[in-house]
């Protein structure tokens, strides 16, 4: 598999009137890949996809698929045939499951006997072979949805793009859904594009992460690069690095820093020289909270902490712990109840120096 891009956006604008809703300077999506866009409501996440579509013209720079540029008729016609898109709300004919799932097929004109084929592997692959011969008008949210992705994967498209595609669904549906779209494009090796919002979803689904901010791209790649080296405040806090922390770089030594926060002292790696304000960003599962601590620990940081506030959360609890700084830590469920731990109980708060991402400030 080439690594050579299947879509890429170069010097990108689109406009609105007269406002700038995108300004993408580069964008590569690599063939057979899973790529999320992630940003708040407002970002431009679903312009792009729009855009990506040859749904939306683009006001100027250049759009290419398999380095061919997207300009003329001709070249956008056959961008769309290459491209399908799932939208946040499912858009179906009023007629059979069957039917819908082949529309992409009979617009293309395919042979019954390969539209018969790629139909029941798509509903196969989405668990809605069952419902063939149902009228779309009976089915469920999640039914509808599932089906709206079995007729995207029909085509067997070059590109995927969803957009915000599982926000109304319950969560039991949701997950399983998202199971079965995980499986599928790992099945399949189809290039995928999603609009997201929810982190677990991202880490779950895509293999590079792009963070979009008011019409453009501020951080693009691996997902592991983006969620564990963010490269501003506003991207640490938007995939989930609750604690960022002012400091001043007081000794670098070795790969080693001291910073000083608040009066306390957090070792962290990297190589910024003594004087430089940076910014301590830490993910809450990367801390450990303990009653004590016992024994020997590769931690570097470890600080008394007073819980301050308890969150319930699905699977885990969240703790905002007080150390002469806040931070916030996850806690599984069987360990809150084992230390029995309330609001004002005095714990440990351990962390390791490379659990620390360190960002120059004003980077």
């Amino acid at each position: 598999m080439t690594n050579f891009p299947i879509i890429a956006v170069q010097s990108l604008i689109v406009k609105r009137g007269k406002v700038t809703v995108l300004d993408i300077d580069r964008l590569d999506i690599v063939p057979g890949r899973t790529l999320a866009l992630i940003g708040p409501n407002g970002a431009g996440k679903s312009t792009l996809l729009l855009t990506l579509a040859g749904l939306l013209p683009a006001t100027s720079g250049g759009l290419f698929f398999h380095a061919k540029p997207i300009g003329d008729r001709s070249s956008l016609d056959m961008l769309r045939r290459n491209v399908a898109v799932v939208f946040q709300e499912p858009l179906l004919i009023n007629d059979t499951v069957y039917k819908n799932v082949a529309l992409g097929l009979k617009f293309r004109h395919m042979d019954a006997r390969q539209t018969a084929e790629r139909v029941e592997e798509a509903m196969t692959n989405f668990g809605i072979a069952h419902l063939a011969k149902r009228s779309a008008k009976t089915l469920s949210g999640g039914e509808a949805k599932r089906v709206s992705l079995a007729r995207a994967f029909a085509i067997s498209p070059g590109v995927i793009l969803l957009d915000e595609s599982f926000n109304s669904l319950d969560p039991p549906t949701r997950e399983t859904i998202i199971d079965d779209l995980q499986k599928t494009l790992q099945k399949t090796k189809v290039t995928a594009i999603l609009a997201q919002h929810d982190r677990e979803e991202t880490l779950r689904l895509a293999n590079d992460v792009a963070v979009m901010k008011e019409g453009r791209i501020v951080q693009a790649g691996t997902a592991a690069e983006v969620f564990n080296q963010p490269a501003d405040e506003f991207v640490a806090g938007f995939v989930g690095a609750d604690t960022i922390l002012e400091g001043l770089v007081m000794k670098s030594i070795a790969g080693l820093m001291e910073i000083g926060v608040n009066g306390h002292i957090i070792e962290a790696s990297g190589n910024y020289p003594q004087g430089t304000k940076v910014h301590c960003c830490l993910r809450p599962e990367h801390i450990t909270v303990t009653r004590a601590v016992t024994g020997k620990t590769s931690a570097r940081n470890i600080f008394d902490a007073r819980v301050e506030k308890i969150v319930r959360q699905a699977y885990f609890y969240k703790l905002i712990l007080d150390c002469g700084f806040r931070i916030g830590a996850y806690i599984t469920l069987p360990s809150f109840e084992e230390m029995d731990i309330r609001e004002g109980s005095l714990l440990k708060a351990s962390f390791k120096a490379t659990a620390v991402h360190v960002i120059k400030s004003g980077a």
